[in-house]
């Protein structure tokens, strides 16, 4: 099954081209389900069709889905909901103002991407076309997985014995109830379905595609999440650029705005070279239903197929040269002073500007020490070697 996550800034028109490349796939007799993890939910409106919480056929071979999140919250932290409000009641506080409380803010958009997970796992479909939240939502969501792994071997399992072995003694002199088997075991399934999530996105199957306008400032957040979704192992392989202006036939004003959409367009080439760069034009009427959808969609793709992807660079490489070996982590458009590196024991702790993922080194490189690291060509290059080579 075939996996497209469109993302970008709120506003550059994602949803539609979301929508518009569904519609491409469900015509060439495809089963294509389109679906929104954005609290936005805009899908339907573009489909104009009415959607809800379960897939419903939209067109021939075409489903839309907006994600009840409420309801997969419910389901994936209820167990871990009861035991805080249990401590809060204990705390005296009230009720209403509890069940407040133990909604963690970004929970909701987090678990919507469970039904991705349901979905894509359901075996219904040949591809899953995926509405993301604006940008920075998305990239918080997408590191989320590797972030609760880390504390899911590292710390969970301490904490676990921990209270097992002192819920008598703390239970009494605290009095506030510990967390039972329930809650460490919901937990632990929500890491499990989460990391499911990741396996999906970051296989084979599975690219993200960023969608922008021809704007500098828009350019830029798309430069910066082509190279933070890298960073996390998503594979990048199309970017579209909406609502350009076409050429010709222009008073003064449009004229000036062609002028400065070629400019960015110029940097987008640049910025986005090995990419597969789509470009559409401004169109005169809003694209809203299944025949404006095709006609979009026939205008980004032409007669390409959009289920397509451009092989790439390997999300992780290990390298023998002179020396020593190298490790090369993908990290396009970053130079030298994004990026910081340290060692903790057997990891790797990568940090571009405010995203930092956490490397387990393989055995062949964890027994040898850094001795150096670079960003070149795209990629960081940290070179490990014998201790006993200075």
């Amino acid at each position: 099954m075939r996996i497209l996550l469109f993302t970008g800034k709120g506003g550059v028109g994602k949803s539609t081209l979301a929508a518009a490349t569904a519609c491409r796939t469900a015509s060439a007799g495809h089963r294509t389900l389109v679906l929104s993890t954005d609290a936005a939910h805009s899908l339907a409106d573009a489909l104009d069709v009415l959607a809800t919480s379960e897939p419903t056929e939209a067109a021939p071979n075409l489903w839309v889905q907006h994600v009840d999140a409420q309801q997969r919250f419910e389901q994936s932290w209820r167990d871990i909901q009861g035991y805080l409000l249990s401590v809060l009641d204990v705390a005296g506080v009230d009720p209403v103002a509890a069940e407040e409380l133990t909604v963690i803010p970004g929970a909701e958009e987090v678990l919507a991407l469970l039904e991705v997970r349901t979905q894509a796992r359901s075996g219904e479909w040949d591809v899953l076309v995926v509405d993301c939240a604006p940008t920075a939502e998305t990239l918080r969501l997408l590191a989320l997985p590797e972030a609760l792994g880390w504390y899911m071997t590292r710390v969970l399992p301490v904490e676990r014995r921990v209270v097992k072995a002192l819920k008598p003694v703390l239970s009494r002199a605290a009095g506030v109830p510990m967390p039972g088997d329930s809650v460490f075991d919901a937990i632990e399934r929500l890491h499990a379905e989460l990391d499911d999530v990741r396996t999906l996105l970051t296989g084979p199957d599975a690219s993200v595609r960023l969608v922008l306008t021809p704007e500098s400032v828009v350019l830029a957040e798309a430069r910066r999440a082509y190279t933070f979704l890298t960073l996390f192992g998503y594979a990048v392989d199309a970017a579209v650029v909406n609502r350009v202006f076409p050429e010709g036939g222009a008073d003064a004003w449009r004229t000036t705005w062609v002028r400065a959409q070629q400019q960015v367009l110029a940097d987008a080439a640049d910025s986005f070279a090995g990419l597969d760069l789509r470009t559409s034009v401004y169109r005169d009427i809003e694209p809203v239903g299944r025949a404006e959808l095709l006609e979009l969609a026939g205008a980004v793709y032409g007669g390409d197929d959009p289920l397509a992807r451009r092989a790439g660079r390997p999300p992780l490489d290990v390298r023998q040269e002179a020396g020593g070996r190298v490790l090369a982590l993908p990290l396009p458009l970053a130079s030298r002073d994004d990026v910081r590196l340290a060692r903790k024991g057997d990891e790797l702790v990568v940090s571009v500007a405010s995203y930092r993922r956490l490397l387990t080194l393989p055995p062949g490189l964890a027994r040898l020490r850094v001795a150096g690291a670079r960003v070149q060509d795209g990629e960081l290059q940290v070179r490990f070697v014998d201790e006993e080579t200075t």
